[in-house]
């Protein structure tokens, strides 16, 4: 990657009224190469994309900036933002979209405005919004969040069917069903899928019973690649869909929700009484589209590049690659006990510019995320390097 100048990189256009990333100075070129997702020869299986450090992050703004005619928005409104907003529109079929600064925002709003005044909202045991939002549901928005299919990823229609049952059966003062929120895939067990042909059972049970529905599609792109059911297909079983824009896509942060307008256009307002509004979301928009672009080819050919490499690398000594049944970008390298996982680690960061764990899971494995990086090197280096790495580690 070229020089960082940050004089000129201050002084440049309207990327001097960028306030987070005037104080950015990167004082540490070891960890600085160790991350560099802007190198033509990194492979990267430790997060879930692209995931660019300070200095990559200023220099793709500024180019992007340089080759782009891109105006930015305010508070949110025009410009690239909403260049991003109807690109996301359009790939999942929806008639509008919004930017919001967080998946959680998006998911909570989604829940608080799809079930009005209904106070249940069905969700997977294992998702996001059960697991991982602070029970934002129960304590800002009014919702009572039930629980189905503990400890999978998979909801199946009648597995719903016993808990609404459940839950209806002796219910004096009835609070209704608002919402049925499905997340795919589901990052608590592995990224794996949901099958489509039981989320499209449930959305026709919803649609006869006046039951809404909210798709936690984080990351959801990844799961397309590997289930063959398009972003557009998955959305069209839900009223509401969130995609991520820093999970695969490179941004620092952010989230898209798409839906229909008379929903979308009630979220300005939750916004701004939320605290959620955001003067200038641009720097976040510029990078996530300029990533969005082809990402669905990139992906779809990252895939099918890593199958044959798992082949390839289950044929060394000592090394075990196994993906996860009904997964995604989630796999699990097992190796032999005398190898010290580590050194492997280690080995192959500094001499190879590939990057995995160090450190064991519980289980003993360690998980390797498959991103577009893997277009770095071609299968063979990837392998050698391997090989070197597992001889060094002994």
């Amino acid at each position: 990657m070229a020089s960082f100048n940050r004089r000129k990189f201050i002084q440049s256009g309207s990327l001097a009224a960028v306030p987070f990333l005037a104080p950015f100075q990167i004082k540490d070129p070891i960890q600085n190469k160790l991350t560099n997702y802007e190198s033509e020869r990194l492979v990267d299986f430790t997060f879930d994309g692209v995931f660019l450090n300070p200095e990559e992050y200023s220099q793709k703004l500024l180019d992007i900036c340089q080759k782009n005619k891109m105006g930015r928005d305010f508070y949110g409104n025009g410009g690239i933002v909403r260049k991003l907003e109807e690109k996301m529109a359009a790939i999942t079929g929806k008639e509008k979209a919004i930017f919001m600064p967080s998946g959680t925002m998006a998911n909570e709003f989604s829940l608080r405005v799809l079930s009005g005044h209904k106070a249940k909202v069905f969700v997977q045991e294992t998702s996001h919004i059960y697991r991982d939002e602070g029970d934002a549901a129960q304590s800002v928005h009014n919702k009572r969040l039930v629980p189905v299919a503990k400890g999978k990823a998979e909801l199946t229609l009648e597995e719903l069917k016993q808990a609404v049952s459940y839950h209806n059966k002796g219910e004096v003062f009835k609070s209704g069903i608002g919402v049925i929120s499905i997340e795919v895939p589901v990052r608590r067990c592995d990224a794996k899928l949901v099958d489509i042909k039981e989320i499209e059972k449930i959305s026709e049970y919803a649609k006869a019973n006046d039951i809404k529905m909210h798709l936690d599609g984080a990351r959801l792109h990844l799961a397309s690649a590997y289930s063959g059911v398009s972003v557009e297909e998955y959305s069209s079983y839900f009223d509401t869909v969130y995609i991520s824009l820093y999970k695969y896509l490179g941004a620092t942060g952010g989230a898209i929700l798409c839906g229909d307008q008379e929903v979308i256009d009630q979220m300005p307002r939750l916004m701004k009484i939320f605290g959620g509004t955001v003067f200038g979301a641009w720097p976040y928009a510029a990078v996530a589209l300029h990533y969005l672009e082809g990402f669905e080819e990139r992906f779809q050919k990252s895939v099918k590049k890593a199958e044959d490499l798992f082949t390839q690398l289950n044929q060394l000594p000592g090394i075990e690659v196994k993906s996860v049944p009904n997964g995604t970008y989630i796999h699990h390298l097992h190796l032999d006990k005398n190898i010290n996982k580590r050194k492997l680690s280690n080995f192959l960061s500094k001499n190879t510019s590939i990057k995995i764990y160090g450190v064991a899971e519980p289980q003993g494995h360690i998980t390797l995320r498959l991103t577009e990086t893997i277009l770095n090197q071609s299968n063979d280096e990837i392998v050698k390097a391997f090989s070197q790495g597992l001889q060094a580690a002994k």
